[in-house]
C-alpha cells in the first residue's frame, strides 16, 4: 500500500470513471442514430462509421453537427412511450370498467330473483338483455 501514494489511487478512479463516461457517451450517440428517423440508410451507416472508426473525433463532430436535436428526439420517444401506455392502461381499465359494470348488474339481478321481485323468467329475460348489452 506505500508503493501507491493516495493521489495515485485517486487519479486512476478519475480515469476510471472518465472511461465508463466516455462509453456511455458513445453508446448514447450509436443509440440516436439508429433512433433518428429522419436518417436514412446511408446516413447511417456513415455516422455509425465514424463513432466506430474514429471514435473521439467522430463523437465530437456528431455532437456538433446534431447535438441539438438528440434532446428532442428522446424527448419525442419517450413522450410516444408515454402515450403507447396510457392507452393501453386506459384500454385495459375500460375492459374492468365493462366487465365490473355487466357483473354488478348480474348480481343485482339475481338478489332480485332470490327475494322474489322476479320470476325465473324475467331474471332469465333481463339476464339475456344484460348480457347482449354489454
Amino acid at each position: 500500500m506505500d508503493d501507491y501514494p493516495l493521489l495515485n489511487a485517486f487519479l486512476t478512479m478519475l480515469w476510471f470513471f472518465l472511461w465508463v463516461l466516455w462509453f456511455m457517451l458513445l453508446f448514447r450517440i450509436i443509440g440516436d442514430i439508429f433512433r433518428d428517423d429522419s436518417l436514412g440508410g446511408w446516413g447511417k451507416t456513415g455516422w455509425t462509421v465514424l463513432v466506430c472508426v474514429v471514435p473521439f473525433l467522430g463523437c465530437f463532430i456528431y455532437l456538433l453537427a446534431r447535438g441539438r436535436g438528440m434532446g428532442e428526439r428522446q424527448l419525442r420517444q419517450m413522450q410516444e412511450q408515454e402515450k403507447a401506455f396510457r392507452s393501453y392502461v386506459q384500454e385495459a381499465a375500460g375492459d374492468t370498467a365493462s366487465v365490473t359494470a355487466t357483473a354488478d348488474e348480474l348480481a343485482k339481478l339475481a338478489g332480485m330473483r332470490n327475494h322474489g321481485d322476479l320470476t325465473a323468467a324475467e331474471y332469465e329475460q333481463a339476464k339475456a338483455k344484460v348480457l347482449a348489452s354489454h
